[in-house]
């Protein structure tokens, strides 16, 4: 199954570090990230799971919950997470699942239907794709991804730049343009007519071309 933008993101059932969840009743009516890595003791996740625990006031402060999640089993997650405070002055602070079954990188369209049943034996070659972020609205639905590279760290000002721009977009009619931060100014959706508008933006907007309208962040 291949998962797209608006697709309801697949609920499952998985133990943790923080303890056992259903992943639908963990959102909750807020937002949620997950944040996948092939194998547990690989050096860049590492350091991508550090910087994270490090940001997380930074996504509470958005309600998003983070999770975290590799095809290893928890107990290995629980040894990693010492590895990644020591070294990267962080303890981990979200819960991450442990996935040995591959269940639900499978149903996340990271793996292969014919990847097998089991992490034993794998490593973080062949469960290369399984480097992506979803990040998923209080309706369920998924609202953007990104897959990264083995040998490339996550972005994570990237990360919050996006997920800003799904939350403001998701109650305004308007888009953030290229390289938009908070703040900045946004564009009218096209399918917003000129008289309603004129209704929200009494003031009027800027118009580099008849089909942009540039008006203040709302």
């Amino acid at each position: 199954m291949s998962l797209r933008i608006n697709d309801e993101a697949p609920n499952f059932s998985a133990d943790t570090t923080q303890g056992s969840i259903n992943f639908h009743d963990w959102i909750g009516d807020g937002w949620a990230m997950i944040c996948s890595h092939p194998k547990d003791f690989t050096p860049v996740c590492t350091t991508e799971l550090g910087l994270l625990a490090g940001l997380m006031p930074e996504f509470e402060k958005r309600n998003c919950k983070v999770v975290g999640i590799s095809v290893d089993g928890v107990s290995d997650h629980e040894k990693w997470s010492n590895d990644i405070e020591s070294s990267q002055g962080h303890a981990v602070n979200y819960p991450l699942i442990g996935d040995p079954k591959l269940e639900i990188v499978k149903a996340y369209d990271m793996l292969p239907a014919d990847a097998g049943d089991t992490s034993e034996g794998r490593n973080a070659g062949n469960n290369a794709t399984a480097r992506s972020v979803f990040i998923i609205g209080p309706d369920k639905k998924i609202k953007a991804t990104l897959t990264y590279p083995m040998s490339t760290g996550r972005n994570f000002d990237e990360i919050l730049r996006l997920l800003d721009s799904c939350q403001l977009t998701a109650k305004e009619k308007v888009a953030t343009p290229a390289n938009w931060k908070q703040g900045d100014d946004v564009i009218i959706l096209p399918a917003v007519s000129d008289e309603d508008a004129k209704k929200k933006y009494p003031n009027g907007w800027k118009s580099p071309l008849p089909y942009i309208r540039v008006v203040p962040q709302p």
